[in-house]
């Protein structure tokens, strides 16, 4: 288990620099008008953080990531899948923000 911890704290590290990107952009463009959304996730989509930069969203990956570790060996199977999908869904959603603003 810790070998996969090891690559989720990667993968967050991944997300985290890709993210502060992001979040600049984002700025940029809700200081000259755009970019009007509330939240960048749906409540269901997994996460308890809501916000519309994508800061709050690694920070809550981040602090699952860390808590991992703490947990006996079915509470982290138990878990995993959930810190999974917000890996997927981050990784994706930040790619796809790359590729739209490039356009």
């Amino acid at each position: 288990m810790q070998t996969i911890i090891e690559k989720l704290t990667e993968n967050a590290q991944l997300i985290y620099r890709k993210s502060i990107d992001a979040d600049a952009t984002i700025a940029k463009l809700q200081s000259s008008g755009k970019g009007k959304f509330q939240a960048i996730f749906p409540e269901d989509a997994g996460f308890t953080a809501s916000g519309r930069f994508f800061k709050p969203y690694v920070e809550e990956l981040a602090m699952d990531i860390a808590s991992l570790s703490q947990l006996n060996s079915d509470e982290q199977k138990q878990a995993l899948p959930k810190v999974v999908k917000k890996i997927e869904l981050l990784l994706t959603t930040l790619n796809q923000f790359q590729v739209s603003v490039k356009d």
